[in-house]
């Protein structure tokens, strides 16, 4: 037979009471109920687990035994009700993120140590990944993008703006020749040609010539503040590395939103849905 929790409490509620008036007062049901009920139990297993007498209800050798495998049963059980009402208060488990790698070095990973501290049997795993990696897939469990998501079972929001400014060596103080003759551009590789901060510099430098092309926002900020050339790059970024001055402009350079999704099968995750209240938080107070 397959027997259910209910009827554990049950068979438990009428070893411990010693009567059905008594085990009903301990479950809240009503003394027939629990005749019923523990009649139907013993017909199903086909044995008798009580000896009914004066005494009340004393545990036959069978009902003994039972009663062993019940409690450990309820101990396992009452366990994992402690550990989901107290998600919230004493959050577990791991959690894995995803980002470009200049964002989850220089916004992600100081929200991580602060989270850390707070709750710190979380496990963090970091990605910085040049693919976009899948919520479906479960390859990450918070993504990071400057896009908003296609997917249908993803849940996602704006997580931050992100501004955008044209930088140099702080060691360079001359000004910039106004449409760029001889000045050195670096910026993404040929893979991101029409991203509107690539065109942006292009656009305001149209005589000067790129001499370095990279995926990593960080290469690029490193050879600016090294005096390579002039960059553009996220304020976020410059912000976080000596070396670097910005140019301001008539103009700034556009700027992008950072979304950040998850699947849907993951609403409920309590430590997912802390670690995104904690970092929002975070980024509304540095913003």
């Amino acid at each position: 037979m397959m027997m259910e929790w209910s009827d554990l409490k049950v068979f438990l509620a009428v070893a411990r009471a010693g009567t059905l008036g008594g085990a009903a007062r301990l479950t809240g049901q009503t003394q027939p109920t629990m005749g019923r009920r523990l009649r139907a139990l013993e017909a199903a297993l086909g044995q008798r687990l009580f000896q009914r007498g004066s005494a009340g209800f004393v545990l036959t050798e069978e009902g003994l035994a039972m009663r062993a495998h019940a409690e450990r049963i309820e101990e396992e059980t009452l366990a994992i009700e402690r550990r989901m009402a107290g998600a919230q208060a004493g959050l577990g488990g791991l959690l894995r993120l995803s980002s470009s790698d200049w964002f989850g070095l220089h916004v992600l990973a100081p929200i991580c140590a602060a989270f850390m501290k707070q709750h710190p049997d979380v496990t963090i795993e970091l990605l910085t990944d040049a693919r976009l990696l899948s919520a479906a897939r479960r390859e990450a469990d918070l993504l990071f993008r400057i896009t908003p998501f296609r997917e249908p079972e993803v849940v996602q929001r704006r997580f931050m703006a992100l501004d955008y400014g044209l930088y140099v060596s702080n060691r360079q103080r001359a000004a910039l020749p106004r449409r760029g003759r001889g000045l050195r551009l670096l910026t993404m590789d040929s893979a991101f040609e029409e991203l509107p901060d690539v065109a942006w510099l292009k656009n305001s430098f149209p005589e000067g010539r790129v001499v370095f092309g990279s995926n990593s926002r960080e290469a690029q900020a490193r050879l600016c503040a090294a005096g390579a050339g002039v960059a553009v790059l996220p304020d976020a970024l410059a912000r976080a590395l000596p070396g670097l001055r910005r140019v301001e402009r008539p103009q700034d350079p556009p700027g992008r939103e950072v979304w950040v999704g998850y699947h849907e099968d993951l609403r409920y995750s309590a430590r997912l849905r802390a670690f995104l209240e904690f970092a929002l938080a975070r980024v509304g107070e540095d913003g």
